[in-house]
């Protein structure tokens, strides 16, 4: 659009109407993803649940966040309803046990790092992760079993203020995964190299 008078053109500033509660705020549903500069650098890694929601919740949450990978024991079975498009955008790979994958991972340079109550564990909030992590999550009633425990890097513990003592399991993957986002916001490589934590 041009001013008549000038010629020239004339910047329209659009106009957000208040909604009827006096907010300039509106919800918007399926709002686009954001695209990352290279995919996420974090996998997951999971025990046998108990329950297969747990899998499935955590599921959504890494195609969420743009997670590609999840390795789980068991059966890998998802429900639909609940993990939705995570479960075509996630790679999950089925194995009986976890320890030999830890274990290739270890040697292919990931740095192994469980979401677990333990000795020497670091405190989430003031963790800093590496680009190349492989996050481990316990059973909902076992947690981390002990040779496992003995395989990884770091433990990264969600401080509790309150009873009861711990979180569901995929509640407090989705708290890790948002963290470790957090500290590299576009995807863990291209942060890496522009010196993110």
């Amino acid at each position: 659009m041009t001013n008549a008078a000038t010629d020239r053109p004339v910047a329209i500033m659009p106009f957000l109407m208040p909604s009827s509660s006096g907010s300039p705020f509106e919800h918007l549903r399926h709002k686009p993803p954001v695209q990352l500069a290279a995919p996420r650098e974090l996998i997951l890694a999971c025990p046998e649940f108990r329950s297969r929601v747990n899998l499935s919740n955590i599921v959504r949450t890494c195609g969420c966040f743009g997670i590609q990978r999840v390795v789980a024991c068991g059966s890998g079975k998802l429900n639909e309803r609940i993990a939705r498009d995570g479960a075509d955008a996630v790679q999950i790979e089925v194995h009986r046990s976890l320890p030999p994958v830890l274990d290739r991972l270890k040697q292919e340079g990931w740095q192994l790092v469980g979401l677990e109550q333990a000795t020497h564990s670091e405190n989430l909030f003031s963790f800093q992760f590496v680009s190349r992590t492989v996050l481990v999550i316990g059973n909902e009633r076992l947690g981390i079993e002990p040779e496992i425990l003995a395989r990884l890097d770091r433990v990264a513990e969600i401080p509790m203020a309150g009873l009861p003592h711990s979180l569901n399991a995929a509640t407090s993957t989705a708290l890790a995964i948002y963290e470790y986002c957090r500290q590299f916001p576009t995807s863990g490589a291209a942060d890496a190299e522009r010196g993110s934590p």
